[in-house]
């Protein structure tokens, strides 16, 4: 079963090389610098930043992270919740890990209005468990 936790400073170790291989994956089909990579690590981090950052486990073993945000939207009038990344290792997927993780988002976020992610269609995977958990592509 998937245990979700605060992302800590000392997380840095584990969670960066999955943060590089989440931008050299299907899933994102641009590059960023890794200072700015490291930079969104230390903001997810620290203490009243916008960014969340949490730890996906299995018991104690890391098996993925994800970084999440707020922001009120006009058209809904409330709180969007928006997954800036969420990344599982690759012998992790298709266990149940990512709708788990959602579960746990819907239950943690009860307030929100809409909750909001971005997937490039190669994703195959991903675009196959976010329109399972009923999103949709806006054109």
């Amino acid at each position: 079963m998937l245990q979700i936790r605060e992302m800590c400073a000392e997380d840095e170790e584990l969670v960066l090389p999955m943060v590089h291989e989440f931008y050299h994956s299907d899933a994102v089909d641009h590059t960023v610098d890794d200072s700015i990579l490291r930079r969104t690590f230390a903001d997810a981090v620290r203490d009243g930043s916008l960014l969340r950052g949490v730890m996906l486990l299995d018991g104690e073993r890391p098996v993925g992270f994800a970084y999440i945000t707020c922001f009120y939207a006009c058209e809904t009038g409330g709180v969007t919740v928006m997954i800036e990344e969420i990344y599982l290792n690759e012998t992790c997927r298709g266990k149940g890990y990512g709708t788990q993780f959602f579960e746990w988002l819907f239950d943690e976020y009860p307030e929100a209005k809409r909750f909001r992610l971005e997937v490039t269609k190669s994703n195959e995977g991903a675009v196959r468990l976010y329109e399972k958990l009923g999103f949709t592509f806006m054109s």
